[in-house]
């Protein structure tokens, strides 16, 4: 969730991108495989978008209408679902990292009753779903499958009973960190504290495969993606993450990992993060940060000093932009990599403050599959990029979970943890 860091460099002139040329036969192609085949998207933050900018209120902003000309500029409304031929829709029940533990399990509670409550606001269109198989029952009858997927592991304060309670509210996935390292997982974007997880954080990925949570790597270090793929009985998912040989981020995922997902079984579901997908773009924003903090360093107690001379800087260094065609490398680097059986989709709209040009909304779906078609994909090819990988895989997790029914809520907690009294 990086939304409010970009907002704030919205104004900053950009490098022109060229036109991209629309293949209008290609994006019909697309859309009539999605007719039969649904596409899953596996991280959305519009119920973020909605708390921040709508009070919480999926009433206040009317998504029947298409909202790309609102000055909220929001990337999602049912129009543009329904032009992109989504399917079904794992929605972010995102809370900052920065909470203590109490409040964001408090406020992943509250992204929780607002997913709810947007199905509910519009019931003809979305309906909740929990296994593949509602999936698949929910798109036959024509509406967006809208499934609750939970960003960063504090939400659970330590709590396996927490873990629990949020399953049973609905959540299919955990993303195990988000920013910032936990008191049981190292996070991709901060300093390392455990080498990956420590033997807490074991136990949080074992109780996950025994409700039927998908372990969620997206955000975390590769050590912790090591140790959970090494612990978890399932498959792992990455529900926004792209390829680290193609774009040099840590939240990407390196090539020793998709290596490795044949013999898991998971997928990586490819993002469209600008600073994700672009290495001039993420180039560009480590510039800058480095830059801000040396003006920092600089003018101590004298913000003005510090934007105006960041404004210099940007005006003398052009923002780059990514395009589709960054997408579009990252999605068949990982197909290369990792094979096709492990690759998916996962926009981030509504997540980012700007999206790579020709990729503005979830309209845009069928362009990006139509420019995979024009480099060869078959149309089998598509339907398992689109949502048949996540299907197989979620069907994995239900097996493992179905497996070990029998078996009682795990009790571990922190050694520092207080028992109950």
């Amino acid at each position: 969730m990086i939304r409010s860091l970009l907002l704030a460099a919205a104004s900053i002139t950009v490098l022109a991108a060229p036109v991209l040329a629309q293949d209008t036969a290609g994006e019909a192609r697309a859309r009539r495989i999605l007719e039969r085949s649904p596409l899953i998207d596996g991280h959305n933050d519009l119920p973020w978008a909605l708390r921040q900018g709508f009070g919480n209120d999926p009433h206040a902003v009317d998504l029947t209408q298409d909202q790309s000309a609102n000055p909220t500029t929001l990337h999602t409304d049912i129009p543009r679902l329904r032009q992109g031929g989504v399917g079904a829709q794992f929605w972010s029940v995102y809370v900052p990292a920065s909470l203590p533990p109490v409040e964001a399990a408090k406020a992943t509670f509250e992204q929780i009753d607002s997913v709810k409550r947007l199905v509910g606001a519009h019931p003809d269109v979305f309906e909740l779903a929990y296994t593949a198989d509602d999936i698949e029952r929910v798109h036959r009858r024509g509406r967006i499958a809208s499934l609750i997927g939970m960003e960063g592991g504090y939400s659970i304060d330590d709590s396996l009973g927490l873990l629990r309670e949020f399953h049973d509210a609905g959540a299919r996935y955990m993303t195990l960190t988000h920013s910032t390292t936990t008191t049981w997982a190292d996070s991709a974007t901060d300093a390392p504290k455990w080498g990956g997880l420590n033997p807490f954080g074991e136990e949080v990925v074992r109780e996950m495969n025994r409700l039927g949570m998908m372990v969620d790597l997206s955000h975390v270090s590769e050590e912790t993606m090591l140790d959970a793929m090494r612990v978890s009985e399932a498959p792992v998912i990455f529900s926004h993450s792209s390829a680290r040989a193609v774009t040099n981020h840590p939240r990407n995922v390196p090539d020793a990992v998709l290596r490795m997902m044949p013999e898991d079984g998971g997928v990586v579901m490819v993002t469209f993060v600008p600073g994700f997908i672009s290495e001039p773009v993420r180039a560009w924003g480590a510039a800058r940060a480095a830059e801000e903090a040396r003006l920092k360093s600089l003018n101590p107690g004298d913000p003005d000093a510090v934007t105006g001379g960041l404004r210099t800087w940007m005006a003398a260094n052009v923002q780059p932009r990514a395009t589709l065609d960054d997408v579009v490398v990252h999605i068949q680097h990982v197909r290369d990599v990792a094979g096709i059986d492990h690759v998916g989709l996962g926009g981030d709209f509504d997540g980012v403050g700007s999206l790579p040009d020709g990729v503005e909304s979830v309209a845009a779906y069928p362009r990006i599959l139509a420019a995979l078609m024009a480099r060869g994909w078959t149309e089998a090819d598509i339907r398992k990029l689109a949502g048949g990988n996540v299907l197989r895989v979620m069907r994995a997790v239900e097996a493992v979970a179905a497996s070990k029914r029998a078996d009682r809520p795990n009790l571990s907690r922190l050694p520092d943890a207080p028992a109950p009294e």
